[in-house]
């Protein structure tokens, strides 16, 4: 039996950057919000002399426990389904703050081609540049649009960087590729190491254009516009799957989170897991949501007049499906929405050098300490003779190399005993890696739904994660692989392994990104999208869906500046509703 609580105004399913994001929104303005989050509570003090490798980096000690909730996975339709019982591709988060405690840092704004990808793709080069299968829609704003939501997470989280485009001027050392911005960054650009300002070198003399990435890694001491302090990145090394002791890697648990609960009007409760969002079909209302106090086993009733569901991108798509919110998608037909348009990340394209006679101190670096170049991303190079669309950023980051997990070495030396372990110390600090971070396109057998055999520790059925590559992921690998290469030669190296093909079938067991999306996709046809560009869902006029699971494809970034911005507009379409209860944009 349910324990039926007192009504609030907004429930945020989850307390990472988006749930954070949007209860300072509405509590600043006098709403009463309570965050549920699955999840322990963890704060800067927790991680003090905490740089342990082993717990954090191979134990995943900020990670779902994938024994109590997972998802299923298989490459196609004709094979069964298997669980994840170990992690491997990607890292889904747990506790206050979520992934957004152990991500890298890197903060990119999407192109402007992204957000009119399919109208801006069939200008250029014609409708027949799509391929049928290829599910490629607009997200139905502009980057126009989405400006003033970046430029707000950028300042609330103090995000390190150097402008390309200030109001439509290109600016020195910046991205001249990136959309126009009303100003600069809040804080100036991370060091340029030796090994970054090598790369810059080699890619300017091949006539790119390098600029130092944006990072939430602050480089300086910064108090944001609600007046939290942050502190100053030490170049530790441990920013990757760790939390930040000196409260210098931005994230909800010392930006956004402190502000909420300054107004007194936040209440968050961890270790609550939400199990079914309570929607009536009939009034296309959520009343609130059922969620386990995972300590007690205790359930309870949360009423809402609002609900926000901020979880990370699977867990978003599935407590859809569970709530039987919205038409789920089929991929035979190409009907239904929800599951639709999952989108990954393509790594394939990269290239190691090895450097007989220079050693750099790469032990020292941070999560977002990088240089990039964007030659190859979005559509700024002409696809007219290609036979894929997009592309992706290319850089080289110095995260910090820590001695269990890094052992670089060339591609034919032994993977273990006495040649291996002299090789993996010679390289050590004499070894660079760049690579490209490849767009992903939606396609029609991509996509998201509930496993009809596997459940989770309360007896539901488990997500069911359909993906594999398709042609246009390995054209764009065997474009840009080369290109690395020539780099890397441009650099110096003494030898380099490249890689410039993507062979076989996607591989759920060996880590590439946390950079999940789609599934709950937005756009302006409820016909074609779960949410409208406010994120609010079609079919139920009082539940708001940001993240990641919004975009309709994957661009060739990092997803989380396009999140906070997201949530951003989210928070404003949710004040908008609560002062005036309608559905914020008319189907066409």
């Amino acid at each position: 039996m349910a324990t039926q609580l007192d009504p609030v105004d907004v429930v945020t399913v989850g307390a990472g950057w988006t749930g954070g994001i949007v209860a300072k929104e509405l509590a600043q303005e006098g709403y009463d919000v309570v965050s549920l989050e699955r999840g322990g509570d963890v704060s800067t003090d927790d991680f003090l002399t905490a740089h342990d490798e082993l717990g954090y980096a191979l134990r995943y000690k900020l990670m779902q426990d994938l024994s109590k909730e997972t998802i299923t996975f298989r490459n196609g339709t004709d094979q069964p389904a298997l669980p994840m019982r170990r992690y491997g591709a990607f890292l889904p988060g747990t506790g206050t703050g979520g992934a957004g405690v152990h991500w890298n840092g890197v903060t990119w704004r999407f192109l402007p081609y992204d957000f009119q990808i399919r109208s801006r793709t069939v200008e250029r080069y014609g409708e027949d540049k799509i391929p049928e299968n290829m599910q490629l829609q607009d997200w139905g704003l502009t980057y126009e649009e989405m400006e003033p939501y970046y430029d707000q997470f950028e300042y609330t989280a103090g995000i390190s960087g150097t402008a390309g485009n200030i109001e439509g001027e290109t600016q020195d050392a910046g991205n001249p590729y990136e959309g126009p911005r009303a100003r600069d960054y809040p804080l100036p650009p991370m060091q340029t190491t030796p090994p970054l300002a090598r790369f810059m070198d080699a890619a300017d003399e091949l006539g790119y254009e390098p600029f130092m990435q944006p990072s939430a890694n602050l480089t300086e001491e910064y108090t944001n516009p609600d007046g939290v302090r942050m502190g100053r990145c030490e170049y530790c090394g441990y920013c990757e799957r760790f939390g930040c002791e000196w409260g210098a890697k931005s994230s909800p648990i010392i930006s956004v989170l402190p502000a909420a609960r300054e107004t007194g009007n936040f209440e968050l409760r961890n270790n609550s897991h939400v199990v079914e969002l309570l929607y009536d079909a009939g009034r296309q209302r959520v009343q609130g949501v059922r969620y386990v106090d995972r300590e007690t086993n205790d359930v309870y009733v949360q009423p809402a007049e609002t609900v926000a569901l901020t979880a990370y991108v699977l867990n978003n798509v599935r407590l859809l499906l569970l709530s039987d919110i919205g038409e789920s998608y089929d991929p035979e037909t190409g009907e239904g929405v929800v599951g639709k348009n999952y989108c990954y990340q393509n790594f394939g394209a990269s290239a190691t050098g090895f450097f007989d006679d220079e050693r750099w101190n790469l032990y020292m670096g941070a999560g977002a300490l990088g240089a990039a170049i964007d030659d190859f991303n979005g559509d700024n190079f002409d696809h007219s003779d290609l036979d894929f669309i997009h592309g992706g950023n290319v850089s080289i980051s110095q995260t910090g190399q820590r001695p269990i997990a890094n052992n670089p070495t060339p591609g034919d030396t032994p993977s273990w005993g006495s040649e291996f372990k002299e090789a993996s110390l010679d390289a050590y600090h004499s070894t660079l890696s760049i690579s490209a971070q490849g767009s992903v396109m939606p396609f029609q057998r991509n996509y998201l739904d509930l496993d009809p055999t596997y459940t989770d520790q309360y007896g539901q059925p488990l997500l069911r994660m359909t993906f594999d590559w398709r042609e246009q992921d390995r054209n764009l690998v065997e474009h840009i692989g080369p290109q690395l290469e020539e780099i890397m030669q441009e650099m110096g190296a003494d030898r380099v392994d490249a890689n410039t093909s993507l062979e076989g079938s996607f591989d759920i067991t060996p880590y590439q990104s946390t950079h999940n999306t789609g599934g709950a996709i937005m756009g302006d046809d409820p016909d074609e999208s779960v949410v409208n560009t406010y994120l609010q869902a079609w079919e139920a006029e009082n539940l708001f869906v940001p993240g990641a699971s919004a975009f309709p494809h994957n661009s060739g970034y990092n997803p989380t500046g396009t999140v906070g911005a997201l949530a951003f507009r989210a928070a404003e379409g949710m004040l908008e509703y609560l002062d005036d209860p309608q559905m914020l944009e008319s189907p066409n």
